[in-house]
């Protein structure tokens, strides 16, 4: 009986040094992300949402912006529809790529800087503190918007079996299927979205410090229509 209650009492400090240590780490870890700029996104709500047919009913494009910011949830689901890992075990994604390369990398502008979707661990990388969103378009509107998409290839994940025009067309395919998966999110959550082509792409490059093996295919505007 003695050694029953010592058991317990031993299991007992052990669950308490274990959530003592959790709640260590987690406040290590925030402190880190809070210091390194690294925004860790919530987990995305992959459940609900209009149904399909309604969606492709009310797909469109628009481009007058509010200032109304995007909460930090619909940021998280935003980016997960757009290109998250929707199976862990494989890591394959929500939006295709030719021959699984995984190419496509989407980086984010807003008021409060540039940052680079991480789609493993599911938070934003810092690029820099800068609002660089009217650099992401040549149209008037595109500054306006809360969150500008820039959807960039790296060449060098691409298969070296590709020509360079192979390379190009299949990296432009490619973010197809995700401009597309973002204009269905955004039917579904009643946000406005736009694809735009019309870009300096050698300025926006230099603006996010891209390397000469990332091209910027698109960019896309999200937000509250005005």
């Amino acid at each position: 009986m003695n050694e029953l209650k010592k058991n317990k009492a031993f299991m007992k400090q052990t669950k308490s040094l274990l959530f003592a240590l959790i709640i260590w780490f987690s406040s290590i870890a925030i402190v880190m992300a809070q210091e390194t700029g690294v925004v860790q996104l919530p987990a995305p709500d992959t459940s609900g949402g209009k149904p399909l047919m309604s969606v492709f009913n009310q797909r469109c494009s628009q481009r007058n912006y509010s200032d109304r910011p995007l909460s930090l949830q619909t940021l998280s689901n935003l980016l997960w529809a757009a290109n998250g890992i929707n199976r862990p075990d494989s890591g394959k994604r929500t939006a295709p790529t030719a021959m699984n390369d995984q190419e496509i990398d989407v980086y984010v502008a807003t008021t409060e800087g540039a940052y680079l979707y991480d789609h493993v661990k599911h938070c934003l990388l810092p690029i820099h503190s800068n609002d660089v969103r009217a650099k992401m378009g040549v149209q008037g509107f595109v500054k306006d918007a809360p969150i500008v998409l820039v959807y960039v290839a790296d060449y060098k994940r691409m298969s070296k079996l590709m020509s360079k025009e192979d390379k190009n067309f299949y990296a432009a395919t490619d973010v197809g299927f995700v401009s597309q998966n973002v204009y269905l999110f955004c039917a579904s959550e009643g946000l406005a979205t736009v694809v735009i082509g019309m870009v300096s792409r050698n300025n926006a490059a230099k603006a996010l410090n891209l390397t000469e093996h990332q091209k910027i295919i698109l960019t896309q505007c999200v937000g509250y229509s005005k």
